[in-house]
């Protein structure tokens, strides 16, 4: 049941997406409650996960991989809608990979990913419930904020003519925001991963590794 949550986010992703890019604008406005939904899904899996007793190494790394693609697509679809800049999808995107590609090692080690963290330091910036928080908040804020925007100088011009400046240095700050967490968030997975005695000892020890 979990998993089929996890699937439905993914696809109430690209409902969002429709609406996005071909919606008129007064149907635009329900792009946020929308993306509510999309973010309640995130919540909700996780607690049937643990209620049902259903989590798995894989519903864990199916989760990661779908709030991946949900926040490269949506970074992606805003910078192409010109609403943010287009460094910044590359930004996250380039982060993304980095710190998958390193959880995927210690998952082929039978390790969940939020389990290879372990200093002190590290446990608090990646798993803690605060610097987590702060990731999905920071980002929510700034996609909320962004789609929000998308309608309002074609469903009001006035108010968009009184008010546009000072939403779009609202959304900067948001993005901003976002990138500077997430960064955070980035470096202990990245440090870690290189202290290791040999970081690279699973990829010689899997199926179809070089000899």
């Amino acid at each position: 049941m979990a998993n089929l949550i996890t699937l439905a986010r993914l696809l109430l992703l690209f409902v969002l997406l429709a609406m996005m890019y071909f919606a008129p604008p007064t149907w635009q406005l329900l792009d946020l409650p929308l993306l509510l939904v999309v973010v309640l899904f995130d919540w909700l899996d996780g607690v049937v996960a643990r209620r049902r007793k259903e989590s798995t190494l894989f519903g864990a790394v199916f989760d990661i991989a779908v709030d991946r693609i949900v926040e490269s697509v949506m970074w992606v679809a805003l910078a192409h809608l010109g609403l943010v800049p287009v460094w910044v999808p590359i930004y996250f995107i380039v982060r993304g990979q980095l710190t998958d590609s390193i959880r995927q090692i210690g998952a082929s080690e039978g390790q969940a990913p939020y389990e290879m963290m372990r200093t002190r330091l590290g446990r608090a910036l990646v798993v803690g419930k605060f610097m987590r928080g702060m990731s999905c908040g920071s980002k929510l804020a700034a996609f909320g904020w962004a789609v929000l925007m998308q309608p309002l100088p074609a469903v009001d011009p006035g108010f968009w003519a009184a008010w546009g400046g000072l939403f779009a240095t609202v959304l900067t700050v948001l993005v901003w925001l976002a990138v500077v967490v997430n960064f955070l968030r980035g470096i202990p997975v990245l440090a870690e991963f290189f202290h290791r005695e040999d970081p690279f000892a699973a990829l010689r020890r899997a199926p179809g590794a070089a000899e």
